[in-house]
């Protein structure tokens, strides 16, 4: 019997290790293959690219609009789900359809490393003895381990271009930033509501209104950015793909990353991805804030 505990409460149960899979969730995808199971999967969606032999397994849509029917009729024992990426729709279609699902909602880097640790146990794999697991936990360790003997730098790190839009502190990218010395300037800036509030231009609504909603992903405004003063911009290619042209805009404002250059664009995969190479992401995160103090 296999029994793993995902986002929400949810507990997955398998009598066996899965030998029908579908993965609805591009990191996850990456990390079961990276695992040993490529074997096993017999569905993905249009973003599962990575690695290159899934390219070959069907796929049964986007992220947003995986199609239900297609899954079912696949036949899975599994599907890997994530509560952010994947609609509450296909959720409970899957479970009124009967089909084991595990659902995850990593927000910070060791909320993944358990993931991938239970990506290993529905395999029936023991995470103390395989290699990607020792690993990725070794990199986390060291990481935490040089946190402390520098003071973190100011980053900032926007996930869309228009509306400009960042993240809040309790967010998997901010933590990730936070691990590799770095510090979101915009940690403690909710997502306000209506959207008028957000962009300063109405009163926010109580917290009794907006209780339910995901206050994580925060519009903020070019003034809001300057005022911050980030040392650092981290421009990532998704899951907007941010052009020379939008880094001209944050190169023009009055910043510090401005002044000194250091308004990067980057592989936005280092950043967000919860898979078993975080390892490498730990490293190329570190870097450009290392790169940065200098």
């Amino acid at each position: 019997m296999i029994a793993v505990l995902g986002a929400m409460g949810h507990r997955t149960v398998l009598s066996a290790p899965p030998r029908r899979v579908v993965s609805l969730v591009p990191s996850e995808t990456e990390a079961w293959v990276a695992l040993g199971g490529l074997a096993s999967l017999v569905g993905r969606t249009d973003y599962c690219v990575t690695p290159a032999s899934v390219a070959a397994v069907t796929s049964v849509g986007g992220t947003k609009d995986a199609r239900l029917d297609d899954i079912v009729a696949l036949a899975p024992d599994l599907v890997l789900c994530n509560q952010e990426e994947n609609t509450e729709a296909v959720v409970r279609g899957l479970a009124r359809a009967g089909v084991a699902y595990h659902l995850s909602f990593p927000k910070t880097v060791r909320d993944a490393v358990g993931l991938v640790d239970d990506l290993a146990r529905l395999q029936g794999l023991d995470p103390a003895a395989v290699d990607e697991c020792i690993t990725l936990r070794a990199a986390v360790a060291e990481a935490e381990a040089r946190r402390g003997d520098r003071a973190p730098l100011r980053v900032f790190c926007p996930i869309w271009m228009d509306p400009l839009m960042t993240v809040h502190g309790d967010t998997f990218i901010s933590d990730m930033l936070d691990l590799c010395g770095g510090y979101n300037v915009f940690s403690d800036r909710p997502r306000r509501y209506p959207l008028a509030a957000d962009r300063g231009l109405a009163a926010p609504w109580d917290a009794l209104r907006v209780a339910g909603r995901d206050t994580r992903y925060p519009r903020v405004t070019l003034d809001e950015l300057v005022a911050a003063a980030p040392e650092l911009v981290l421009l990532p290619d998704e899951p907007h793909p941010f052009s020379e042209a939008d880094a001209a805009v944050f190169r023009g404002l009055d910043l510090a990353a401005a002044r000194d250059g250091r308004v990067l664009r980057v592989p936005g995969r280092h950043l967000s991805w919860y898979s078993t190479a975080m390892a490498e992401s730990i490293a190329a995160v570190t870097g450009w804030i290392d790169q940065a103090r200098r």
